[in-house]
């Protein structure tokens, strides 16, 4: 009886900020009526468009929004137009995203059948019917040097933010400028970079080469975001390992870095994603091949975002219904990353708490 009425008396926490289902209703309803009377101003006026309606539609929310609170304080109307601003600066934001999303999938589904990831373009023209050929080759040039260039960019990304972070030496300024310089340079010139000392000397293209200017260009996020990561160890973390008598190096890789295995992780991943659609540095170090092939030091090797701008540059219909296939695949590739990303980005959180 005791433990009943203790229960019935417990304090919940409230929420005042979580808006009732009646609320949120009539917000919905509200911008469903904003966006008919915009769509049918653009009917009647010169506006055309996704873009003429949001231009009419956004002053129209306003309006609503100050009408809805008029005898609300002042604090109230300022607090609604506000949610009304971002409201609309979000779906602004997405609507270019869907955009290009529906583009893809919808051009590039034509192209998709099983054979489509199974075969290669040997045999098979660019322009030739759809149920033949396909982008195997692609696929596998891409992930194999994805994998070198992770494996080259990785290791140094993650020293350069233990450097900045733990190590803590002379030169981490200059390390941080750097990595932040890197951050900036163009793709194009880190293939550049690559073709210049390493495609000349061997005289080929290959996808080492390739993998070598797309670790270029991984090392810079790599590196920041390790940096961030290893910044949310806590000090007392490290001092506790230093008080048991554990040295740097010790405490550095048995101590810190499992701490943030995770984080570490995704920052590898979002690296990937970063490199993962570049195409001007693997034209000028892996170039294009037809045909499979999985050893990265035997020429040069296929990619996806090399063999869409191979498929466009033929320009008949079929070759371009490929490279919108390729497209998507590569689209999707990019998705399943970002989505790990987050997954384990959100993992490490809920341990954390």
């Amino acid at each position: 009886m005791i433990a009943s009425s203790t229960d019935s008396l417990a304090v919940r926490p409230q929420r005042p900020w979580r808006r009732s289902i009646g609320a949120r209703l009539t917000q919905v309803v509200s911008a469903a009526l904003v966006v008919a009377v915009a769509s049918l101003v653009v009917l009647v006026t010169p506006l055309a468009g996704i873009a003429g309606i949001a231009l009419v539609g956004i002053p129209v929310q306003i309006v609503v929004s100050l009408a809805r609170t008029s005898r609300s304080t002042a604090a109230a109307r300022r607090s609604e137009v506000a949610s009304s601003l971002i409201s609309i600066a979000f779906l602004l934001l997405m609507i270019p995203w869907l955009s290009i999303v529906y583009t893809v999938v919808s051009r590039g589904v034509d192209a998709l059948y099983w054979g489509f990831f199974s075969n290669d373009m040997r045999i098979t023209a660019p322009d030739a019917e759809l149920n033949t050929g396909g982008i195997s080759h692609a696929i596998v040039g891409t992930l194999m040097m994805i994998l070198v260039a992770t494996v080259v960019s990785v290791p140094l990304g993650i020293l350069s933010g233990v450097y900045i972070t733990e190590i803590r030496g002379r030169a981490k300024n200059l390390v941080r400028f750097i990595v932040q310089a890197m951050s900036g340079v163009p793709s194009i010139v880190a293939g550049l970079f690559i073709y210049s000392t390493l495609v000349i000397y061997n005289k080929s293209y290959s996808g080492f080469a390739g993998a070598l200017a797309l670790a270029v260009l991984m090392i810079p996020t790599v590196a920041r975001t390790s940096e961030e990561v290893l910044k949310l160890v806590p000090e007392d973390l490290r001092f506790a390992a230093y008080a048991l008598g554990s040295s740097q190096a010790s405490n550095v890789f048995r101590v810190v870095l499992p701490t943030v295995r995770s984080g570490l992780v995704t920052s590898a991943i979002l690296g990937v994603a970063r490199v993962a659609g570049e195409t001007a540095p693997l034209l000028m170090t892996a170039q294009y091949f037809v045909a499979f092939k999985a050893n990265p030091f035997d020429g040069p090797m296929a990619s996806l975002p090399a063999v869409t701008f191979s498929f466009f540059q033929n320009g008949a219909d079929n070759a371009v219904s490929r490279a919108w296939g390729a497209s998507l695949v590569l689209l999707g590739m990019i998705a399943i990353l970002f989505v790990l990303a987050r997954l384990l980005s959100s993992g490490r959180r809920r341990r954390a708490r």
